[in-house]
């Protein structure tokens, strides 16, 4: 007899799970047993590809588009979802952008544009899901936990990284946001991870490793001498999205080839 499924008979909003980490993990949640809905800004095309995918496989997926960093998107988003499905038990908020400048020429606007997507989209997102997790409370048929929140952040939440200081600087305000969250939803059986991401090769970063030189220069960066592939946070968001991981909370789960060891100083510095 095969074993059930880790995420059987559950359901799950994924954001920006158009292309890439985002993608991944919706494919990783749905082949899982989990019912998904694959949140997306404006690829569109991709993601019906993408619910195609799941369902050419057995799965279960629904596409929508919503602005993570507007209230009233999320909260269409996640009111279509529950419609669909009756319930969320899993957020993975995963919708980032990055807008790249050095400091003294960074605009305003390039600073609160990406803050929007990726720290209050967090916050926008897992407030509705907190708020139907508390709504059904802890279903044991379906999971030993009321809801599961999975925070996408990146090994920049503890590296700095010069001439992305809004980009760091999101990824710093995740971390935090997922621990204080985690520690006032502990006692009301919601668990709030997150995932660090290392390089992940993806479209969205292809000049950093399709070249043979750009690899090379990105390789020392991480000691386990490979570049990551979406699938591989895949992977740990099923785990973080499931009772296997269920006494864990207010954690970052760093995926990055041991990127966070800072591999300059192997050699003694």
């Amino acid at each position: 007899m095969n074993p059930k499924p880790l995420l059987a008979g559950q359901s799950a909003v994924v954001t920006g799970a158009g292309r890439g980490i985002g993608a991944a993990i919706a494919k990783a949640l749905a082949a899982a047993g989990a019912s998904v809905a694959i949140n997306y800004s404006r690829s569109a095309d991709e993601s019906e590809a993408l619910r195609s995918e799941i369902e050419a496989a057995g799965g279960n997926a629904f596409t929508i588009q919503a602005d993570v960093s507007r209230e009233d998107d999320v909260q269409a988003m996640f009111d279509a979802t529950i419609k669909r499905f009756g319930t969320v038990d899993i957020l993975v908020n995963n919708a980032g952008i990055q807008i790249d400048a050095p400091f003294e020429d960074m605009k305003l606007d390039q600073w609160n544009k990406l803050l929007a997507i990726n720290l209050t989209g967090q916050f926008l997102c897992a407030r509705a899901a907190v708020r139907e997790f508390l709504r059904r409370g802890v279903a044991p048929e379906r999971s030993a936990a009321a809801g599961k929140i999975i925070c996408i952040s990146s090994v920049h939440e503890v590296i700095p990284w010069a001439g992305h200081v809004n980009y760091a600087t999101s990824k710093g305000g995740v971390g935090m946001f997922m621990r204080t969250l985690a520690q006032e939803m502990a006692s009301r059986r919601i668990r709030v991870n997150a995932i660090g991401p290392g390089a992940i090769a993806t479209d969205i970063n292809r000049n950093a490793w399709e070249t043979e030189e750009a690899k090379a220069k990105l390789l020392k960066l991480i000691p386990y001498g490979r570049v990551g592939a979406a699938v591989d946070i895949g992977k740990a968001a099923v785990w973080l999205a499931s009772d296997e991981s269920d006494y864990m909370t207010g954690q970052t789960l760093f995926v990055d080839g041991g990127m966070t060891l800072y591999p300059e100083f192997r050699d003694a510095g």
